[in-house]
């Protein structure tokens, strides 16, 4: 069993930055791709950002595809997501998820945290 802990979300103006991290204990974190989902009130889970089991593949959405980094320290058991360029359309709960392989579908994801609020002020 995987436990997930986001942390680094806040409150930033439009055009900051903000890095989100995720924690993983209870599991052997190499053996499993990483993915960034966010929900925004009043609207369905999407996809963010995911990486494979190395951190060498990686997969965005298009809506932060060019302004967002997912990455990975497999020794600190940690998985990022760097947020730059940050809209008011970014303002959601993100969260983290583990599954075996990376994919943009959430219900593939057998694992998640419990989320972490982004609020981007105009």
């Amino acid at each position: 069993q995987v436990q997930l802990v986001e942390s680094g979300g806040g409150l930033v103006q439009a055009g900051g930055s903000l890095r989100l991290s995720c924690a993983a204990s209870g599991g052997t974190f190499t053996k499993y791709a990483m993915g960034w989902f966010r929900r925004a009130p009043g609207k369905e889970r999407e996809f963010v950002a995911a990486t494979g089991r190395i951190g060498v593949n990686t997969f965005y959405a298009d809506s932060v595809k060019g302004r967002f980094t997912i990455s990975r320290d497999n020794v600190k058991n940690t998985v990022y997501l760097q947020m730059n360029s940050l809209k008011p359309e970014d303002t959601a709960v993100y969260y983290c998820a583990a599954n075996v392989l990376p994919t943009t579908q959430a219900d593939r994801y057998n694992y998640w945290g419990q989320g972490t609020q982004v609020t981007v002020s105009s």
